[in-house]
């Protein structure tokens, strides 16, 4: 196997995976990020962020010196032969991504290129998630910023899309036994280069604790710089769109008195549909659906195009939210004075991401509305705390939520949370002890049988 000098510009939550992972192969890995503080502190094998096996991964790379973190740019340019761009790309105001960053550290590679001399091409990988057209945009601007110095000595440099497909929770596992690795170019030379890289991830031939294997193979998928952009929008706008009908067919179930449940397993089992992302309940959120969801919306709108289907993923899953407030409202009659808990605060289990997580903004609209909201969250709590404006006070027992609470929502399926004894909330809980089970995750009947008051979503 051939060990690359590999750069990752940004130690976010992709290029921070990505690096650790890349040096768990084998390869020689050097992260830049412009926080000289937090390169300190990740030197010292702290992380920023929860993400399951990532610490232990970064603390052994470190200790083998397989990976290394640092603030100078320019030098990491100069030395790397493959340089992964994993810089945010945030929301602007209408929905397109804002790609401030992507174009500052493209205009620097420009200028890093210029200034010194290279024995072979950098091969340039947009990690990060950007519009269609945004790899022939970094290009331009690396030219620009070459220019700018007294441009280059020939074409030095290859600009090639690699999106990732990480859940949060779980990248690690994704990283190592992906589904699929994309590859957009139109260079043969930067294409093979990634071959070559992601050689032990194709070939499945990396040391691993994991055994048997949970895969023997993956497909590396090659293509054009447009259509692996348009693969990685596409990709997530499906799957918000799966978690959005099905909640469409729940909200239909508790009109006709049918199961959601049972209807998700019946159409799931179906191999052109398949189970997952078939769980009705509060939907989606994170930092990948809704932004790359109104980001792909964007870039319709560019072209005058509307996007129906997409405009109705988005609003099926703003009611939802609102579906808790109802269920509540309904139960409780009225929310002023009654004390609720938030189990749950992270969007999903196992993070403690909280950007567009549904806690928050049932919380801010349970305070609205005169209720006392209390939140557990395993790892998540205390910057829930700190974002939810004061809507929120922020236990850390979960039972400690429960106590004196008319009612409970089931908002993240925390293992802890899934795990809920029945008997012991029914005995914390004041009348009318109202469950909304926001991931339909309890068994209603052992609900009720332990005396509170069940209502799910789309469970007759």
């Amino acid at each position: 196997m051939r060990k690359f000098e590999v750069g990752i510009v940004g130690t976010g939550y992709v290029g921070l995976v990505t690096g650790a992972c890349l040096a768990h192969l084998g390869h020689r890995v050097v992260c830049v990020d412009v926080d000289a503080g937090k390169v300190e502190s990740l030197s010292r094998g702290v992380i920023p962020i929860y993400e399951p096996r990532l610490e232990k991964m970064v603390s052994e790379a470190i200790e083998r010196g397989s990976i290394s973190f640092t603030t100078g740019l320019p030098g990491v340019v100069q030395g790397a032969e493959i340089l992964f761009v994993a810089v945010s790309t945030p929301p602007d105001d209408d929905g397109s991504a804002d790609l401030s960053n992507v174009a500052d550290v493209a205009r620097t590679i420009g200028a890093s290129l210029a200034s010194g001399e290279r024995e072979m091409p950098l091969t340039v990988v947009n990690k990060s998630t950007v519009p269609v057209g945004s790899g022939d945009y970094v290009s331009m601007l690396i030219s620009e910023g070459a220019r700018e110095r007294g441009g280059l000595a020939g074409s030095e440099y290859h600009v090639v899309s690699n999106p990732e497909f990480l859940r949060e929770g779980s990248a690690v596992y994704d990283s190592l036994f992906p589904d699929r690795i994309v590859v957009g170019s139109d260079s043969r030379y930067a294409l093979e280069n990634l071959r070559e890289l992601y050689r032990p991830l194709i070939e499945q031939s990396f040391p691993t604790e994991m055994d048997p294997r949970p895969k023997t193979s993956v497909p590396f998928v090659t293509t054009d710089l447009a259509s692996a952009e348009m693969i990685k929008y596409a990709a997530n706008a499906f799957l918000a769109t799966k978690i959005s009908f099905i909640n469409e067919v729940a909200a239909i179930c508790d009109l006709v008195g049918a199961d959601i449940s049972n209807v998700a397993t019946g159409i799931g089992l179906d191999e052109r549909i398949g189970s997952r992302f078939l769980s009705a309940g509060i939907g989606w959120g994170g930092s990948c659906f809704p932004k790359d969801v109104a980001a792909l919306r964007s870039i319709a709108r560019e072209y005058d195009y509307e996007p129906a289907i997409l405009d109705a993923t988005v609003k099926v899953n703003e009611r939802q939210r609102k579906q808790v407030i109802t269920k509540l409202q309904r139960e409780l009659h009225t929310l002023k004075g009654k004390r609720v808990a938030l189990l749950g605060l992270a969007f999903k289990p196992n993070t403690d991401d909280l950007r567009e997580a549904p806690s928050l903004e049932i919380a801010q609209a349970l305070d609205t509305l005169g209720a006392r909201v209390v939140g557990y969250d395993p790892v998540a709590g205390k910057e829930a705390a700190r974002l939810s404006g004061g809507s929120l006070r922020v236990v850390y027992d979960l039972y400690e939520a429960l106590e004196g609470s008319h009612a409970v929502v089931m908002v993240t399926e925390w293992e802890e949370v899934r795990n809920l004894n029945l008997a012991r909330a029914a005995s914390l809980m004041e009348n009318p002890k109202l469950v909304v089970d926001g991931r339909n995750i309890l068994d209603p009947e052992a609900v009720t049988g332990a005396g509170l008051v069940y209502r799910g979503f789309g469970r007759a």
